[in-house]
């Protein structure tokens, strides 16, 4: 009798232990972006090194990874080529406070002038309003929407 209750007392915190550990595995996975690690970093797509992080983007997939990339343009590549359904949020580098900002929210401007680090020459702002009054300031631009970025070329950029 004495080695049952033994047993039991064993048992039970070792079921709690499972069933704890089981249930802190169906949380909702964090999908915020992460800081870039510019030593460490290197684009999904293209493999460059993250240099200039002022226009990385992310991808979280919905298993929490997050893959990082060098450029808007690899971002939106990455998706298009892959049909990634799976993406649970993506980020994108705001071209004037260098902010994280949800790439659904954002708003677009494009000109094969503008540097980019893949030479996609398309910055992403926090609003369209901040869109429209850079290209007024810079007299150059297009006004690019989210379902534009799926319809835009996004094949290197070739300088005269």
């Amino acid at each position: 009798m004495e080695k049952n209750v033994l047993l039991i007392r064993t048992f039970i915190p070792f079921c709690t232990f499972c069933v704890v550990l089981i249930l802190s595995g169906c949380g909702s996975k964090d999908m915020s972006p992460r800081a870039i690690q510019p030593e460490v970093d290197t684009c999904a797509v293209c493999n460059m090194s993250i240099t200039h992080e002022e226009f990385a983007a992310q991808a979280i997939l919905t298993n929490g990874d997050k893959l990082i990339f060098d450029d808007l343009g690899c971002l939106v590549q990455y998706i298009l080529d892959k049909q990634e359904s799976d993406i649970g949020a993506s980020y994108i580098k705001d071209y004037e406070s260098n902010e994280w900002i949800d790439t659904t929210k954002a708003s677009f401007v494009y000109h094969k002038d503008f540097w980019t680090p893949m030479t996609y020459g398309v910055l992403a702002f926090e609003s369209e309003q901040r869109a429209v009054q850079f290209i007024k300031n810079e007299g150059q631009g297009k006004l690019l929407t989210q379902q534009d970025l799926q319809e835009h070329k996004w094949g290197v950029h070739e300088y005269e």
